[in-house]
């Protein structure tokens, strides 16, 4: 049994410039599930929040899976889990129509006001936790919660079978998303930059190209933008057609202006998604509905983060996982 006040607790800590290996990090709060972290994913909004998105300091990492160490439920206590990352304040109007995800005073995992994954240990509020059956690997269960982002647009946007489908990026969401979409939508074209990981998706039966051509402007009913840059937003708005709709499913850090132009003259309704269901997306890990397997490229100790996070960075790279 770990008692609480003597954990040393390993972990990752970024000061708002740069990041280091930390032997005696404070341990994670007492009035929460305490977690032992068991494996965590590196993500497009880590990456982001190193080049300051958020302004965040502190523990970075939202997407895990670990053992519960310490819970006022008993029954969770042993339990593999994985956990929702937005905590709500639980008082306010957002909260009491639970939108927890928009309260204004909330935390949010590895993200905003709460330390994260990278590390030895976590805590989340009981009602965030999910129990992930023993038929779903700790690296199929890293993948929930992008799975579940990726399942935010079902819930956000009636899809018809016959609309032709654009996703815009070829990076880990962007899989993901593909995959998501495919369970409802035939026709669906991702439009990347790199052949390796379009190879991913032509083998999943995916239509893909390298870049945007003239012939396919203003040709797709939904388009969906998980690039993360301006330029990827640019090709958006070419590919959707007049009273399209598009999905706006990454953070663009950049400074510059975007032109929202286009989005009025052709009457386009702009869709911004983010988190998502969680159980949609533990069934469809389970059932492989959503594949993952293959995206795993490397799993990195803490010790080991420098070269975990440049492969990370690659363009060529899909998904790195720590492991405390």
């Amino acid at each position: 049994m770990i008692e609480l006040g003597l954990l040393c607790v390993r972990a990752l800590k970024f000061d708002g410039k740069k990041m280091d290996y930390i032997r005696d990090y404070p341990e994670p709060r007492t009035d929460e599930v305490l977690i032992k972290v068991r494996m965590a994913g590196i993500c497009g909004t880590d990456l982001e929040i190193l080049q300051g998105y958020m302004s965040y300091q502190g523990v970075l990492g939202h997407e895990f899976v670990g053992t519960v160490i310490k819970s006022k439920n008993k029954d969770l206590i042993g339990k593999r889990v994985v956990g929702e990352i937005n905590v709500g304040c639980e008082k306010c109007d957002s909260c009491k129509a639970g939108m927890q995800r928009h309260c204004p005073n909330r935390t949010v995992l590895g993200i905003l006001n709460r330390d994260g994954a990278f590390a030895e240990y976590l805590s989340l509020p009981e009602k965030n936790i999910h129990v992930i059956p023993d038929s779903i690997s700790d690296e199929q269960a890293v993948f929930v919660e992008p799975v579940a982002a990726a399942f935010e647009i079902k819930e956000q946007v009636l899809l018809k079978p016959d609309w032709k489908v654009a996703i815009v990026g070829d990076g880990r969401l962007a899989q993901l998303i593909v995959s998501v979409l495919k369970t409802v939508c035939i026709d669906i074209t991702c439009f990347g930059k790199h052949k390796r990981k379009l190879d991913r998706l032509e083998k999943l039966e995916v239509k893909t190209k390298i870049g945007v051509s003239h012939r396919e402007y203003h040709n797709f009913d939904l388009v969906v933008e998980a690039t993360g840059s301006n330029s990827g937003f640019l090709d958006t708005m070419k590919l959707v057609r007049p009273r399209g709709y598009v999905i706006l499913k990454s953070t663009i850090v950049s400074r510059e202006n975007l032109d929202l132009t286009p989005a009025v003259v052709n009457e386009i309704t702009l869709v911004g998604s983010r988190c998502g269901p969680f159980r949609p997306a533990i069934e469809a890990i389970a059932t492989g509905t959503i594949p993952v397997n293959d995206l795993v490229e490397e799993i990195y100790p803490l010790e080991k983060f420098k070269e975990a996070f440049e492969n990370a960075m690659e363009s060529n790279t899909l998904k790195i996982l720590l492991k405390p």
